[in-house]
């Protein structure tokens, strides 16, 4: 299993969902595996999986962690 070099991507950072600005103040595993963001907007939080999360302008540090997750995710799903 692929483990997410969290101590390197510097939360939060914000991005956009659906037009909405989010902050992204987490990582996790889910109960089904999955990597997933825990996005915040005022007193709602959701989770999404990080291979859905738009890619935030400008990149937080550390995001080269996420995008290499995607790359592994993408060949282990096949």
């Amino acid at each position: 299993m692929f483990t997410l070099d969290e101590e390197r991507l510097v939360l939060p950072f914000t991005t956009e969902i659906l037009g909405v600005e989010v902050e992204v103040v987490g990582v996790e595993l889910n109960d089904g595996n999955e990597v997933v963001a825990t996005c915040r907007r005022g007193p709602h939080r959701q989770r999404v999986s990080l291979l859905e999360l738009p890619v935030p302008k400008p990149l937080p540090d550390g995001w080269e962690t996420i995008l290499a997750y995607r790359r592994w995710a993408r060949n282990w799903r096949g």
